[in-house]
């Protein structure tokens, strides 16, 4: 028979809960999957350094490209040991061994959760991820900081026409497949990066003369904020180099309730991963008080990219149901749940959709 094989790694924090959410809710969901699930758990970050000496083991990146599709944990990359003591981050290891140039990330309004301004909207960023100003992720070898002498530090931005091509291909399609808005919305600062995001805008036009159905327009990155901040309805899908990306989209789910309802997958030409926006929230670890919603939006983007849309709709419609009520809601959306309880909550509207 055949199946997809999901690899699952843990991470750091409330990691190891939120996984094992995203495992239930995948159990509960069975019955509507064309294509079996085989999962596969293997650990990174600070356990995988105990037990391995590295927080993301080779053994791990090849057992990465050789599954289906990928389950990452958020980890505590900030508080590893440098790289030459095992300290790297899995994020951006993975992101590149596996070519993941595009980063997905909806922020949409929920039914019962309250908003900072009110506003009701529904919009992607689509964010490219291998470029720009991410040290780890735009060189060959190396890293794009250096100090050449104390008190001066340097840092490198690579924006390539092939990068930004691929990148914005995925904008535009994605926009076409939207119900509402068809509409992208280039986020730059080509009045001051003239020669990068020149060159980045110069790509995404060329793009855009292939999609007439979709409305195009540009924006200096601050007004974006500001727009977001004011009006975030009028974007659909926004799509921007990686630093752009990174804060755009978490300021876009702050103001749709909460980086804990934001969604994530990150995608290649062969190989997919699902991540939650936030991070690894050691704070809060092992202590029932982790919302593990944005691991399980990201675990149903990734059910619908590998065509599971029956399974990926009764996780949406399922999640949309529990957090419209104070009584089904974790408590850091006003409700009285913790993890497990929440789990088993929406594990229980799965199955009695599909009974």
């Amino acid at each position: 028979m055949d199946c997809h094989e999901v690899l699952c790694l843990d991470g750091d924090g409330i990691g190891p809960e939120i996984m094992a959410s995203v495992l239930e809710v995948l159990s509960a969901v069975r019955p509507a999957l064309c294509t079996e699930l085989v999962t596969e758990r293997r650990e990174i970050g600070f356990a995988a350094l105990e037990q391995a000496g590295s927080t993301i083991p080779d053994s791990v990146v090849n057992a990465a490209l050789e599954a289906d599709a990928i389950v990452l944990g958020p980890v505590s990359h900030n508080d590893y040991p440098p790289g030459s003591a095992g300290g790297h981050n899995p994020s951006g290891v993975l992101r590149k061994a596996l070519e993941l140039y595009a980063n997905i990330r909806p922020a949409r309004c929920w039914e019962g959760i309250s908003t900072p301004s009110g506003a009701s909207f529904d919009l992607v960023v689509v964010r490219e991820n291998l470029e720009g100003f991410y040290a780890d992720r735009n060189m060959h070898r190396g890293v794009g900081e250096f100090m050449p002498e104390p008190g001066i530090a340097l840092a490198l931005r690579k924006i390539t026409h092939a990068g930004s091509l691929r990148i914005a291909h995925k904008a535009f399609e994605l926009a076409v497949s939207r119900s509402s808005g068809k509409k992208v919305t280039a986020v730059h600062k080509a009045n001051v990066l003239r020669v990068s995001d020149g060159l980045f805008l110069e790509t995404v036009r060329e793009v855009a003369a292939g999609y007439p159905e979709v409305e195009y327009e540009e924006m200096i990155v601050d007004a974006a904020a500001a727009h977001l901040v004011r009006s975030p309805a009028r974007f659909d899908v926004v799509l921007a180099t990686n630093m752009f990306g990174d804060i755009l989209s978490d300021l876009a789910s702050e103001l749709a309730g909460g980086l804990g309802l934001g969604g994530s997958l990150n995608l290649g030409e062969r190989h997919a991963a699902a991540q939650a926006q936030h991070g690894s929230a050691p704070d809060i670890a092992r202590q029932d008080r982790a919302n593990p919603v944005s691991l399980i939006l990201s675990v149903e983007m990734l059910l619908r990219h590998l065509q599971e849309d029956l399974a990926a709709d009764t996780i949406r419609n399922s999640v949309a149901i529990a957090l419209s009520s104070a009584q089904t809601r974790t408590r850091d959306l006003g409700g009285r749940l913790g993890t497990q309880a929440f789990t088993e909550v929406l594990s229980g509207l799965i199955r009695r959709t599909l009974n």
